[in-house]
């Protein structure tokens, strides 16, 4: 399968907007996966309502609301350009934040639920042997949390590969800026011609999708032997 430059620029683009936007979320997920599971505060429904709206909301108002509160003159956006000199809308950096934004839920869900698992009696138990918070997190509820957080890190790539909705609302369809793998098959399929490089497009991002699984799935694996043999 021979790719044009345009489809590899596109290809290449979306394997940097989804590891970025893995990598910068992946911190946050643990976070507030972890305050949900392990804290009771007023407003945590509120909280939890919040963090899962982008599974329900129309992907164009996410990017809608992005490009009101991240754009050049957003209300967060415009302080950001101002103090650092930094543009979140039309750039990749968008497509990061957009991609970010739309597989948070997937990664704090999934985290949550391997954190739910673990058993509060072996945290409580090192506490007692005068471990404190950061370590018993560290050297117990992280490692139990391990195929947790492989698989909403995968499961979140997975989903940062296909968004659309989201990141042409914020940042359009710019090649070589923002025309990921989605933008690129949808700008092919509009044009005469196009659906040759549409199809080779949509196999490549089957074959990325797939992959990405079926890696999580041996991780996920061998975490699990080696949380056995503990």
């Amino acid at each position: 399968m021979i790719l044009t430059d345009p489809e590899w620029q596109a290809v290449l683009l979306s394997l940097k907007v989804s590891t970025l936007a893995v990598l910068f979320s992946l911190p946050f997920g643990i976070f507030f996966a972890w305050v949900l599971v392990r804290c009771r505060f007023p407003g945590k429904a509120l909280l939890d309502s919040i963090i899962h709206l982008p599974l329900v909301l129309p992907p164009v108002v996410v990017g809608y609301l992005l490009l009101i509160a991240m754009g050049r003159r957003g209300v967060i956006g415009a302080w950001i350009y101002d103090v650092f000199g930094i543009t979140f809308a039309f750039s990749w950096r968008g497509a990061v934040l957009a991609a970010a934004v739309m597989s948070f839920p997937l990664m704090v869900r999934a985290i949550r639920l391997a954190l739910e698992g673990v058993d509060m009696k072996l945290e409580q138990a090192a506490r007692t042997l005068g471990a404190g918070r950061w370590r018993v997190f560290c050297t117990i509820t992280l490692p139990l949390t391990l195929p947790g957080i492989i698989a909403g890190t995968v499961l979140a790539f997975a989903r940062s590969l296909g968004e659309f909705g989201a990141t042409i609302t914020f940042v359009s369809n710019i090649p070589g800026e923002t025309r990921t793998i989605p933008s690129a098959m949808y700008t092919l399929i509009q044009t005469p011609g196009g659906e040759s490089a549409a199809a080779r497009l949509c196999v490549i991002s089957i074959v990325l999708a797939l992959a990405s699984l079926l890696v999580a799935e041996w991780l996920a694996r061998q975490s699990r032997k080696r949380i056995g043999a503990l």
